[in-house]
């Protein structure tokens, strides 16, 4: 229900990044720094992500159908795999460059005050990015909005070491340029770490809640004399889908069991917040 918003975040963040991209490429063009050339193509591909997230929303905006009962927001989680892929790109191509510049002990171009400047107004450009993508992304349950402040985030360290770079260099360090553009491969593999963590746990139906929690919030109902089977999984939203199968004294009428059942539910959906629970019953 929030893809409309989330679509629209995109939409800004995506004019955002386009003349960022065209910034931060002129002044690498014309410094030939490897830091900024590396943060012009990290931007570059956070443009490319921001419109397959786009396309991605709205798969997962779908109603459940008869090929997926549980919805299509995995579709959001897969997304942020794609990042996780052009991060990986991302750190291939710097520390590939890199290498080739120690090699080569080529050096940048001594960069202009304008140049310098330029910089600057990306790194802060960046920083509202990031600001901007974490906070809507929490209030409107968006994993991809997250995984993709996080790869902005990580342009922002790169951004910043590349203002470094240029820095040193105008005082005639710019030998350093290579091994800063190393850091920056390091920091983005670390971003891509932290995505793969959070994502995969859903893309795997990893257990939601910790199953005795789930025991303990059923034993509150009277009537269920054993608990034999919890199952929890959630989605990128957070949204709890829960599993049990419980026994009820043979006796048991069918209506009393569903009795039983509702309240078992009612139990779980309470303690849990929002939840989608499935009740089995069986005889004792």
């Amino acid at each position: 229900m929030h893809q409309p918003a989330i679509r629209r975040v995109l939409a800004v963040v995506l004019v955002v990044n386009i003349a960022v991209v065209i910034a931060k490429t002129g002044v690498g063009w014309k410094t030939g720094a490897l830091t900024v050339l590396g943060s012009a193509l990290e931007s570059g591909l956070d443009l490319l992500n921001i419109v397959i997230g786009m396309t991605l929303v709205s798969v997962a905006a779908r109603a459940p159908d008869e090929d997926h009962p549980y919805g299509h927001e995995k579709f959001e989680s897969l997304g942020t795999l794609v990042i996780v892929g052009f991060l990986s790109i991302s750190c291939f191509e710097l520390l590939r460059e890199a290498v080739v510049q120690l090699l080569h002990r080529e050096t940048p171009h001594a960069p202009t005050v304008a140049d310098l400047a330029v910089l600057v107004g990306t790194v802060a450009v960046n920083g509202f990015i990031v600001w901007y993508e974490r906070s809507r992304g929490r209030a409107l349950g968006s994993a991809f909005l997250l995984a993709d402040a996080t790869h902005t985030g990580s342009d922002l360290y790169v951004t910043a070491l590349a203002l470094v770079s240029l820095i040193v260099t105008r005082a005639g360090r710019g030998g350093l340029d290579a091994p800063l553009a190393i850091l920056v491969a390091v920091l983005i593999a670390r971003n891509g770490f932290k995505i793969l963590r959070g994502s995969v746990p859903v893309l795997v139906d990893q257990r939601a809640v910790d199953a005795a929690r789930i025991r303990e919030l059923i034993a509150q109902v009277p009537q269920v004399t054993d608990v034999r089977l919890v199952r929890s999984r959630a989605t990128s939203s957070g949204l709890l889908f829960a599993e049990v199968t419980i026994g009820v004294s043979a006796s048991t009428s069918v209506a009393a069991a569903h009795a039983i059942a509702d309240a078992v539910e009612a139990r779980i959906t309470t303690g849990l917040g929002a939840a989608e629970v499935t009740v089995h019953v069986e005889p004792a």
